[in-house]
């Protein structure tokens, strides 16, 4: 059956949390798919003011979304912007540096164990063979040392990921995405896109994928991925002459940025798994639904999980499938109008007539 399993895996991945701020629950599920590809980070407490939430949907492997979902809050943190109070431009600079860090010898280390293509134990031995060069243990932003080895020149993953991250501090929500994930809040019952979808035949992510050298054939750069936005996909960051921003596959993020309103109820970030079968007011109004008798966030991430999945294998609902629902704990009063949307609905999928999964 190729990449679909016989019979699909149901059992899930769940948590719950809470702090002063706000509730969590998250699910994920490796559904019919032959592999676990999806990661996803979730820390309340970043910082003692500041939560971050993410989903990583790999393709071609687990070892990129694996590795995001390891360092890429840690990036955030010690990021001068952050330090600085600049969430949108941390976040940014965190993407944009975790291709550079999946780059030679310590980058295929790293993912090599995080991919188990080799065993850990190897991984470790060769940490302590392939050693620091002297004097550069700090000279790269956030300690991350280069490493000397027969992997030196490696250029990094031809796999990918995509990411979606919601950082939340006070009144204030920051969305960085890259690829076709999707972050979503309930705004008085209405869907409120916090992003959009990176898919090649745009016409923005077009222009640059043209500016670059590559083309889009049947909705695909260079005829093999569906995303104009990635982190991973090193073969297609290999033009010199141009900044990573301008790649024919960038993992730059769109940031948004919104203020919390007294009737913000929940935030929804999701793997395509999920949209690929509901659109994002079908998902608002589902939860909205569950959260009436359902106090248990991951519950509702299950049932929402257990709905979309496909009764056989192949076309939708037969992907991975990772939620995080983050519901806000007290009404924030902020005088800003809901009329002020980051993006059209219409570019993402609430004018489709999509039919969910009963």
């Amino acid at each position: 059956m190729g990449v679909y399993l016989s019979t699909p895996k149901t059992e899930k991945s769940s948590d719950d949390g809470e702090n002063d701020r706000l509730r969590y629950g998250m699910s994920s599920m490796q559904g019919w798919r032959s592999t676990m590809e999806d990661a996803h980070a979730v820390y309340p407490n970043l910082d003692k003011a500041t939560s971050f939430f993410g989903v990583y949907d790999g393709h071609g492997g687990k070892a990129v979304a694996k590795f995001c979902a390891k360092y890429l809050h840690e990036q955030v943190l010690k990021n001068e912007a952050y330090l600085a109070g600049d969430l949108g431009d941390s976040m940014k600079k965190s993407f944009l540096r975790m291709d550079e860090m999946m780059c030679g010898q310590r980058g295929w280390r790293e993912l090599s164990v995080l991919g188990d293509k080799m065993q850990k134990v190897t991984g470790m031995i060769e940490g302590l063979i392939w050693s620091p060069r002297s004097g550069e243990a700090n000279s790269q932003i956030n300690d991350w040392p280069s490493e000397q080895g027969p992997h030196s020149d490696y250029i990094g993953p031809t796999s990918g990921t995509t990411a979606c991250v919601a950082i939340i501090r006070d009144n204030q929500l920051v969305v960085a995405n890259a690829g076709d994930s999707r972050c979503v809040m309930s705004r008085g019952g209405q869907a409120y896109a916090l992003s959009k979808d990176h898919k090649p035949d745009h016409e923005l992510e077009k222009e640059r994928i043209l500016q670059a050298g590559g083309y889009v054939q049947c909705g695909r750069v260079n005829g093999s991925l569906n995303l104009a936005r990635a982190i991973g996909d090193m073969e297609l960051k290999q033009n010199k002459a141009l900044p990573a921003e301008r790649q024919i596959v960038t993992a730059d993020p769109d940031i948004t940025m919104v203020d919390l309103q007294d009737d913000d109820e929940f935030l929804v970030l999701a793997c395509d798994g999920i949209w690929d079968c509901m659109s994002s007011q079908q998902v608002v109004d589902f939860v909205r639904e569950q959260l009436y008798n359902e106090t248990k966030l991951s519950t509702v991430c299950e049932r929402l999980l257990d709905k979309c999945l496909a009764p056989t294998a192949g076309g939708e609902g037969c992907d991975n499938m990772t939620m995080i629902l983050v519901q806000f704990n007290k009404p924030l009063n902020n005088g800003a109008s809901s009329k002020d949307h980051p993006f059209p609905l219409d570019e993402q999928a609430e004018s489709d007539e999509r039919p969910s999964r009963n």
